[in-house]
């Protein structure tokens, strides 16, 4: 006779359950029911937004990095070294990192580097302007040589450019600069596009993560002012780095269709010949992503991850925003620089000024959601890394792309964008650079 034993069999069926449900509760994709508005309800009724997803990768600064500079600095230099640095502040940021890990690399002397004098960026301030020298010399240390000031044998003369800005792929510092550098003893370049950092020795990554992460810090007069605007901010807060001027869009060549009269007469202008895509083409580029997101569809996506109307959004932007009103319409609280500075100080500042204020107050927010992938938001980003703040989100301009094409609208749209943007932050999707920074998975 076959004995069945009650007790036993329900004790298992409820560890079993009680397992089910626990693994249920830690998984970013399937919560107890969705919300086909907005974000995830539990059985609570409690709304989850994206920043309550459980993140399931994370891009940490790497163990030689932070180990130190590995290798000690030969004693004598193959010459010196200039960084010509032009752009928006932090794509010169991105070149000047780049210019330290190339110095070490080619064992140079690193000269002070030199900011482009930009009218179009409204700007004429210089690296001591922007950033506090003495500190990145004292933080450089052992990692490659700095020198304020040549010495006279050097200094009478300017540098022998070499260019290297367009060169791509395979580029060669060492087969490529160094014979010049050996010849001249002291040399300008700006960094090759899309070089293979991959391929340097760990010494001189490791001189380009300490030059971008620890020793580039604001001057102290413009901390001083970012730190007074930092506090001037409502907390807790967004910042919203949102890319939608007159330039952007001519650039983008992204057709738009609904915008006002004086936002179409903008873009045109600044179009010059660069047109934008008709026909197939615009339906094509728009899908891969490469048109910026509207105020109006950035705060639809904002809304769809399940961002309050009420959140404080500073709005990191540049000059000539457009169509705000399809973001201030959903969320009121909008903050910016020129209505927390005074006039005076607003009107005084430079292109490289203001970015740099942008820079530290997104670096320092509660969360961060940037529209672009542009070299503010790829620094941002990698600095929150660094500091571990993890709310740092890219907005999907493939997904949103992909989903409106299907004809997808309302609650089904904004239940779709979810989906893309929660899988994202999951993955840690955008979230670093990784020549400075490892993949930890938990």
């Amino acid at each position: 006779m076959f004995v069945f034993s009650v007790k036993p069999f329900f004790s298992i069926l409820l560890v079993s359950l009680l397992v089910f449900f626990f693994l249920v509760l830690l998984s970013p994709r399937s919560l107890f029911s969705q919300n086909p508005i907005s974000g995830l309800v539990l059985c609570s009724g409690e709304v989850v937004d994206i920043w309550n997803v459980r993140r399931l990768v994370e891009w940490r600064p790497c163990d030689w990095w932070l180990q130190g500079h590995l290798a000690a600095l030969p004693l004598e230099t193959n010459g010196y070294i200039r960084v010509d640095c032009y752009g928006g502040l932090n794509q010169m940021r991105r070149d000047f990192c780049d210019g330290v890990g190339i110095a070490r690399l080619l064992n140079a002397t690193l000269v002070l580097p030199k900011f482009e004098v930009a009218s179009y960026w409204n700007e004429t301030s210089g690296f001591a302007d922007v950033y506090d020298v003495d500190y990145f010399i004292q933080h450089m240390n052992g990692f490659v040589k700095v020198v304020k000031e040549l010495p006279p044998e050097v200094a009478s003369k300017e540098p022998v450019h070499v260019d290297c800005s367009k060169r791509k792929g395979q580029f060669d510092y060492v087969e490529s600069v160094l014979p010049s550098l050996l010849e001249h003893k002291y040399i300008s370049i700006t960094p090759a596009m899309s070089q293979r950092r991959d391929r340097y020795p760990l010494y001189a990554k490791s001189a380009l993560c300490q030059a971008c992460y620890k020793a580039l810090r604001l001057s102290r007069a413009l901390e001083t002012k970012a730190s007074e605007l930092l506090d001037a901010i409502p907390k807790p807060f967004l910042s919203l780095h949102l890319r939608f001027e007159p330039d952007m869009v001519a650039y983008s060549q992204c057709e738009y269709r609904g915008l006002s009269p004086a936002s179409m007469k903008a873009i045109e202008e600044a179009q010059v010949d660069r047109k934008p895509w008709t026909g197939d083409l615009t339906r094509i580029w728009r899908l891969r992503g490469k048109c910026p997101l509207t105020p109006n569809e950035t705060a639809l996506v904002l809304e769809s991850l399940s961002i309050p109307p009420t959140t404080n959004i500073y709005l990191a932007a540049g000059d000539g925003l457009m169509e705000i009103e399809g973001l201030t319409e959903t969320y009121g609280n909008i903050f910016t620089k020129s209505s927390l500075l005074s006039r005076e100080d607003f009107t005084n500042m430079h292109g490289n000024t203001k970015a740099a204020l942008d820079y530290y107050i997104s670096i320092n927010s509660d969360s961060y959601v940037a529209t672009y992938f542009g070299n503010m938001d790829k620094m941002v980003a990698a600095m929150r890394a660094f500091k571990g703040l993890y709310k740092t989100l890219f907005l999907s301009r493939r997904g949103f792309a992909e989903l409106t094409s299907k004809g997808l609208r309302g609650k089904e749209l904004m239940a779709a964008l979810w989906k893309v943007h929660r899988d994202d932050f999951a993955m840690g999707r955008g979230s670093a650079l990784p020549e400075c920074f490892c993949e930890f998975k938990f």
